[in-house]
């Protein structure tokens, strides 16, 4: 296939943006003079490739203002001034390094060198400026004329463009056919060229990881082998012998300090409803059978809680195997405050922290922390540090490096019974079963409004806020609401179809907790965390991950469509319009809009 010149690529692209883009057609600079070409390359010191040389006197780079025709994320071309500056600028970075570089051949060089002598940014990046973009290779030899990507936080490498006038031309193809460039696709919008992505094609019907889970068994403890006791050799009967036993004592075992939560005045059944059990897996369970259960395909990344009672004051307590900590969540510690008192223990390190909450409401001043320091190195009688030949300071090897922490937290623990009436033994619990269950977690709290909204995906919605009346505008993010559902594939679901028919009907939606919407919701979310987990298991096996990382992308999207009719029905319409637009898929959704709007 025969690839067009710089003079045909860029005829095509002038069309396309006088046909569509008028704003950013007129901001093309007009072509450059050869005499500062000329300038250009005797200052730098290199010949510009012809494509480069041919692109310029076509245009002179482009006017830097709203509307600015740009490469997608590699920015705007550059002119000869930019590229001027932007060399100068990356030369003068690219000093230091000179002598890392030195072992370098020419051609690794080219790709591999931070800034050799002979290479041009010929784009300003997705700033505007010289810390990123396209660069071209002018030294003669294979690479000549190669375009490269370069970021500032990354290293330079070549792209699949053998030169620039493969980039004009792939280019132009994108503009007339609305195809992806470099990820991207480019549109026409009130007369500019702007970029979207594309949500691309969803899987319709995704493998459920909590459906695999619902088919799988759950594993059963079994009662450990008796332990056959060593029978030491018997005495020879020609005289002495000796038993030479090779290896180190077996490590001890690290004190049992979960995380735990105490709740005042409510049984261990209801404490696990409020972390949002699954009743159809309700049942007693041990400490080791409840670590079984929750390491297995059966969970499915999901946390396993157990709960029991502590002291005669009526405290409840719960811990959890398994899954993403659920006790230091601000939403978690709200449910199970509710009306009550919580105390949570959670281990940070070798520190213990203390953390009150009353009915919701996070008492400061009755938080503590226990912290315990090393004892494993080696001091003087004055408590000095005695150190070794090689400056390090001994240690001690075979001991607990923190014995102190057994004690601290056993004075914890009394502090509590004292001070709360929750008297618990982490070591007394383990063996007898204790009432447990599966957790569905529940949604995390919706961050509250953000600033005023402005733009969304190169889209005026502040304006759009600030005249359009609020009952249409509320109808037409219905609409778009409505259209993410549906290329998402959420309004299969029986809860959010009739969701999104009362809010077609502008009628009220309830989303109260441990409802069949919150429920939905919450299962979505447990989906794509559980399609996040086994792709990121399978990383570590040689055998493949049940599901694929299209079934965990069409999960993900899912859940983050649910959560825009979560930010619908719950904040106010500027911040729900804001997060519906972002997630939609289609790129015509702004076509799709200014319809809504019409009607």
């Amino acid at each position: 296939m025969t690839t067009c010149t710089v003079e045909q690529s860029w005829a095509r692209i002038e069309t396309w943006l006088a046909q569509h883009a008028a704003v950013s057609h007129g901001l093309l600079r007009p072509p450059a003079r050869p005499e500062d070409i000329a300038a250009a390359e005797l200052r730098l010191g290199v010949t510009f490739p012809t494509d480069l040389k041919d692109s310029l006197l076509r245009h002179d780079g482009v006017q830097l203002q709203d509307g600015t025709p740009t490469l997608g994320y590699y920015g705007p071309l550059s002119g000869v001034a930019d590229i001027v500056r932007s060399t100068e600028f990356l030369r003068d970075v690219g000093e230091d390094l000179v002598e890392y570089e030195a072992e370098l051949d020419e051609d690794e060089r080219d790709q591999y060198a931070y800034w050799p002598h002979e290479r041009l940014l010929i784009t300003l990046g997705i700033g505007w400026q010289s810390s990123d973009g396209l660069f071209l290779v002018s030294r003669p030899g294979p690479h000549h004329g190669r375009v490269g990507r370069y970021f500032d936080e990354d290293s330079p490498s070549f792209t699949e463009w053998p030169g620039l006038r493969h980039v004009l031309a792939d280019f132009a193809t994108a503009l007339e056919n609305g195809a992806p460039f470099n990820g991207r696709t480019p549109l026409a919008f009130e007369g500019r060229l702007i970029w979207d992505d594309d949500g691309g094609t969803v899987v319709p019907d995704p493998l459920s990881p909590l459906g695999l889970a619902a088919e799988a068994t759950e594993p059963v403890l079994t009662a450990p082998a008796p332990a056959v006791e060593a029978v030491p050799p018997a005495p020879r009967a020609d005289g002495a012998y000796a038993v030479i036993t090779f290896g180190s004592p077996a490590a001890q075992a690290p004190p049992l300090q979960p995380d735990v939560v105490f709740v005042a005045g409510i049984p261990p059944e209801e404490l696990l409803d409020r972390l949002g059990s699954v009743p159809a897996t309700l049942r007693p369970r041990s400490r080791e059978q409840t670590r079984l259960s929750a390491a297995a395909p059966w969970a499915a990344y999901r946390p396993v809680a157990r709960a029991g009672w502590c002291g005669g004051d009526g405290w409840s307590y719960a811990t959890q195997e398994g899954g993403d900590a659920q006790f230091g969540r601000r939403e978690v510690l709200r449910r199970l405050s509710r009306g009550t008192r919580v105390v949570r223990l959670s281990k940070q390190g070798h520190e213990v922290h203390v953390t009150v909450i009353d009915d919701g409401v996070e008492r400061p001043e009755a938080a503590r922390r226990v912290d315990s320091p090393r004892e494993d190195y080696v001091t003087d009688a004055e408590g000095r540090p005695v150190m070794g030949s090689d400056g390090q300071q001994w240690q001690r090897i075979g001991v607990d490096p923190w014995p102190g922490s057994t004690a601290a937290y056993a004075r914890l623990l009394a502090g509590l019974a004292q001070e709360y009436g929750i008297t618990w033994d982490p070591e007394g619990d383990g063996d007898e079963p204790l009432v447990s269950a599966l957790v569905l977690p529940v949604l995390d709290d919706l961050p509250p409004t953000r600033h005023p909204v402005s733009s969304v995906r190169d889209f005026d919605l502040g304006s759009l806020v600030d005249r359009t009346p609020p009952e249409r505008l509320r109808s037409a993010m219905a609409a778009q609401l409505a259209r993410l559902a549906s290329e998402t594939g959420i309004d299969t679901y029986p809860e959010i179809a009739r969701a999104l028919e009362r809010i077609r009907r502008d009628e009220p939606v309830g989303l109260p907790a441990d409802g069949p919407l919150d429920l939905r919701m919450r299962t979505l979310s447990a989906e794509a965390r559980a399609a996040r987990g086994l792709l990121d298991g399978a990383r570590q096996q040689t055998d493949p991950a049940p599901v694929t990382a299209a079934d965990h992308a069409a999960w993900a999207v899912r859940d983050s469509a649910a959560g825009a009719l979560r930010e619908f029905l719950l904040l106010p319409l500027p911040a729900a319009a804001e997060t519906v637009l972002s997630r939609r898929l289609s790129i015509r959704w702004r076509d799709e809009l200014a319809a809504d709007l019409a009607g």
